[in-house]
């Protein structure tokens, strides 16, 4: 035990000296540079994580450290209608995703068109994925409902997929004076996949590359006339492939094609705040495990959220999700028979109960807290591949604490 606190501290240390040192050098860029043009922000957000009974953070079940954000965002404004934009991070979730640094977007922004009514945007480069609810948000920890989002849509396991894309996109907004205001979204690109986010994904045995080879993404938001309701529609079309080494690999190469419908609805009130999505997800995978091998299954996901603001500092939040892997199996029964008994049948779905809250402590420094107990483990990784051996419980909890400060 004191073995794990000493690593943990070190880990702590560590990250603060990192944190302290983003921090410095996005306070003196901000301040020697910020100005009508350009603008500096970042954010650093450092948390303790306790999971029992499954591998979601570590195979061990140890209280853990790792849940560290620290990030720089920059923009500039090249022309009236040109502006650069993009963001860099570090990360440290442990089986969430791959540890180290990455660039969430770099992108150049056109705003190609502007009047009273209507606003068309094109970007270029690494985009941000603004599709979903959550999508365009998740990247940073004080715009996101929870520290940890809902699995069902916002899978932990394709965070590096699903934050953006090396691409292009179109963003048109249109206000109407009868009907409300229309956003409507569409994209097209690939994800680089590291080595480490294949296993994360594929599993440990694994020794091949995985390959983002196409993602082409689409959505329509609307949000009547003085309404504080707003609905939405998201449909995704993404293929991957898999490239097996010749000596050692246990598997073989494979396409993979992920679709999916997503359709969400928020309200934002004066104290309150309810959403929820709904997602239809089909999941193809071609060989793999060998020549010829074929499995084609539709899963499905909803989560219901609310939050209410007890005061400009307390918010609280309530969330219920369900998610099946196949919903033509919802009690995972033919994927243990499919197996022989090695793929439990709780790994054909996951649902979750949260609660929690947050507490602001300044204006740029907040304090998080949540609670989950959760039944399953269809969104644990490896999802290609699981692994019952280290997550043999039906139903698993967590907690979460995150200290995030903001400039």
């Amino acid at each position: 035990m004191s073995s794990i606190l000493k690593s943990n501290f070190q880990r702590i240390k560590m990250r603060t000296l990192l944190i302290l040192n983003m921090t410095s050098v996005g306070l003196m860029m901000s301040g020697y540079c910020q100005g009508e043009n350009f603008q500096v922000h970042g954010f650093a957000a450092q948390g303790i994580i306790d999971v029992n009974g499954s591998n979601y953070v570590n195979d061990d079940g140890a209280l853990s450290t790792e849940l560290t954000e620290i990030g720089l965002n920059a923009s500039y404004s090249l022309t009236q209608t040109l502006r650069l934009a993009g963001q860099i991070v570090y990360l440290d979730g442990g089986n969430r995703y791959d540890d180290g640094v990455r660039v969430d977007y770099a992108l150049l922004d056109w705003s190609a068109y502007s009047n009273e009514n209507w606003q068309v945007n094109f970007y270029l480069g690494r985009y941000k994925n603004y599709h979903w609810l959550y999508s365009s948000t998740r990247d940073i920890p004080f715009t996101r409902p929870s520290i940890i989002l809902p699995q069902s849509v916002y899978f932990d396991g394709f965070r590096d997929i699903s934050v953006g894309a090396d691409g292009g996109a179109l963003k048109i907004s249109h206000s109407s004076d009868t009907l409300g205001n229309f956003d409507f979204n569409i994209s097209t690109g690939s994800s680089s996949i590291s080595n480490e986010q294949t296993k994360i994904v594929m599993g440990d045995f694994a020794l091949g590359e995985m390959k983002h080879s196409y993602d082409l993404q689409t959505s329509l938001y609307w949000q009547p006339l003085l309404s504080s309701w707003r609905f939405g529609l998201a449909l995704l079309d993404s293929d991957f492939e898999y490239e097996a080494v010749a000596q050692g690999d246990m598997f073989i190469d494979a396409d993979i094609t992920l679709q999916r419908v997503i359709a969400n609805v928020l309200y934002e009130g004066e104290n309150w705040e309810f959403s929820g999505e709904v997602l239809q997800e089909r999941f193809v995978l071609e060989d793999f495990y060998f020549d010829n091998f074929h499995r084609d299954s539709i899963g499905q996901g909803i989560y219901v959220q609310s939050r209410y603001k007890v005061n400009s500092d307390l918010t609280l939040l309530a969330r219920y999700e369900r998610y099946y892997a196949n919903k033509d199996d919802r009690s995972g029964r033919e994927l243990e028979a499919s197996t022989g008994g090695f793929v439990p049948n709780y790994f054909g779905y996951q649902h979750d109960a949260t609660l929690g809250l947050s507490y602001d402590l300044a204006d740029n420094l907040r304090l998080q807290f949540e609670y989950h107990y959760i039944e399953g483990a269809a969104r644990l990784t490896p999802v290609i591949l699981p692994n019952p051996e280290v997550n043999d419980n039906e139903s698993w909890q967590l907690w979460a604490m995150h200290l995030m400060y903001w400039f």
